[in-house]
């Protein structure tokens, strides 16, 4: 296999067999990560989960070396089928070239995982078979056209040829997606981009009548199945919506993600009773889910949940406390996960409730009885509000136990993980590429010696830069979706995807500040609100760090 992708070399410069020279050099990465993984387990063949605690820079660093392996191997799929169908355009193949050059120069140079972290193959292993593979031609043909002026240039141009689409001609959809896409990217560009900024500065809720809006669009039943008065649409269907709601403003990117997960929840492990009674109010939007798992004190380790229920007769009573609850005083049912066994101390003492509530107002948010709380005033990811939660002998009926079993809540939440982060992936898509549009029309617009600074190269780089990974991450994403519309295991995807796109929206969102110079730090400016919209995205549904260390333990078999 090695031998095969070793030989045969193309030049970059032969358009005509791009796809060829994209198959290589994704081929190429993904035999490094293939031997790095052996290097790593060594002559044992494991990987224990103290080395995986113990070597988190190498380990995490392995995860961003195989997530770079699947953006690449996925974009040249995707560039090699639009090439066979002869849809292949100048502008793709720029985008892609300027990918692949970019990240194989990384590959072989370091990978940036944070601002101040890098990761270098030779931490990767000391095998000089093993780095010798990112010796391949095609990786370094490629590495070697890194900055190159022309090839930005061209990007930078179609950027403002395309300013005025959707996307560019980039994403590959088929023709009923890409009508879903240019609906809801209407949609987005004239009832919530426009008015976004002012209900952020304002830190109100998103108005209920384009939560009604969205209600009628079945934003909120789109994958649920049609039986239940949802449209049946896929994942990818999921994707192109948050995707463009998300570019208008991330809250309203959202707020399809609370039922979403209260769907999935209820899809996967409800009763017969639990689905009819739920899933047609969800999707029709008479009901509106919000998501109560966090508490003070965990974080990430939702195996220490300290909130319990004791069953007293035909209900549950339900005491302690939970954070960062979205959307949590206007939603009516909260997924609900508490202790149950009040003698376990890990996950297998969980179990989730389907909780009714009364919808809260701004003056009254918890006027439930039982529950007390209030908001968490935040710096961004605003529109449906954060609150804490107090639970004070709060009771839930007995039937509405997830299931009907205790002691199912993790298992129940773990089969919503793919979907979640796969949508919080289109999410981090969405803000990129408005970050993308919004610094490309004010660099346009902003005259310095004389013409705009999009004329200046530094600052069309930068655009061009964010085109390209926003390409890749889209790529990635739309595959982790592809399966899990297909009923297969898509863990590892989705976390990758979730890894990757929330880098890049972040990277998206301070470039263009920084295209903005000072103006951008004032607040009446909208990419200072989408700096702070796009820094959630790397801590919410798994923080960066979590996300890494999930994806090595997965290939290292830890």
């Amino acid at each position: 296999m090695v031998e095969a992708i070793l030989t045969n070399d193309v030049s970059v410069a032969d358009q005509t067999r791009l796809p060829d020279l994209l198959k290589k050099a994704a081929g190429a990465v993904s035999v490094f990560v293939a031997a790095v993984t052996l290097d790593l387990k060594g002559g044992s063949g494991c990987f224990s989960r103290e080395r995986l605690d113990a070597e988190q820079h190498v380990v995490h660093g392995f995860a961003w070396y195989a997530t770079y392996a699947a953006i690449l191997h996925q974009t040249a799929e995707w560039a090699a089928r639009l090439s066979d169908a002869g849809e292949f355009t100048p502008t793709d193949k720029a985008l892609v070239q300027l990918l692949f050059v970019e990240y194989a120069a990384q590959l072989r140079a370091g990978i940036s995982m944070t601002q101040n972290e890098v990761i270098r193959p030779f931490q990767l292993t000391r095998r000089a078979e093993t780095l010798a593979l990112l010796d391949h031609p095609a990786l370094v043909e490629l590495a070697r056209q890194s900055g190159n002026q022309e090839l930005l240039s061209e990007v930078g141009a179609y950027l403002v040829e395309a300013r005025a689409r959707a996307t560019l001609e980039t994403d590959g959809l088929d023709e009923t997606m890409a009508m879903v896409r240019e609906q809801f990217f209407a949609f987005s560009r004239d009832k919530v981009a426009p008015y976004a900024h002012d209900w952020h500065l304002a830190d109100k809720l998103i108005p209920i009548e384009l939560v009604e809006e969205l209600s009628a669009m079945g934003v909120f039943g789109m994958t649920v199945p049609e039986e239940f008065g949802g449209l049946g649409m896929g994942k990818i269907a999921m994707c192109v919506v948050s995707e463009e709601l998300s570019r208008g403003w991330i809250g309203v990117g959202s707020l399809g993600t609370r039922s979403e997960i209260a769907a999935e929840l209820i899809l996967t492990g409800g009763t017969d009773e639990q689905r009819a009674h739920f899933l047609p109010k969800i999707s029709s939007g008479e009901i509106l889910p919000t998501a109560v798992f966090t508490e003070p004190d965990t974080g990430s380790d939702l195996g220490s949940l300290r909130t319990h229920a004791t069953q007293d007769g035909d209900h549950y009573v339900v005491n302690g406390n939970k954070t960062w609850i979205t959307h949590g005083a206007r939603a009516d049912l909260m997924t609900l996960l508490v202790r149950t066994h009040s003698e376990s101390k890990d996950y297998r003492g969980l179990s989730m409730f389907l909780a009714s509530k009364q919808r809260g107002t701004d003056d009254d948010p918890f006027p439930s009885e039982g529950m007390s709380g209030g908001e968490i005033e935040v710096i961004g990811y605003r529109g449906m509000k954060e609150y804490e939660i107090g639970f004070e002998n709060f009771s839930v009926p007995a039937a509405n136990l997830l299931g009907g079993v205790e002691g199912q809540g993790f298992k129940h939440l773990m089969a919503t993980f793919e979907s979640a982060r796969i949508q919080t992936a289109a999410r981090a898509i969405g803000v990129g590429q408005a970050a993308l549009d919004v610094a490309l029309s004010y660099a346009l617009e902003r005259k310095q010696f004389g013409r705009p600074i999009f004329e200046f190269p530094r600052v069309q780089n930068k655009l061009a830069m964010v085109a390209a990974e926003l390409l890749g991450a889209r790529q990635l994403t739309y595959h982790a979706a592809w399966k899990k519309d297909q009923g297969k295991r898509c863990d590892l995807e989705a976390g990758m995807a979730k890894l990757l796109g929330a880098r890049v929206a972040w990277s998206a969102a301070d470039n263009g500040l920084q295209i903005h110079g000072g103006n951008g730090f004032a607040m009446e400016y909208r990419i200072s609100r989408l700096l702070a919209d796009a820094r959630i995205l790397n801590i919410f549904e798994g923080a960066g760090e979590i996300q890494a260390h999930v994806i090595a333990r997965r290939l290292l078999d830890a």
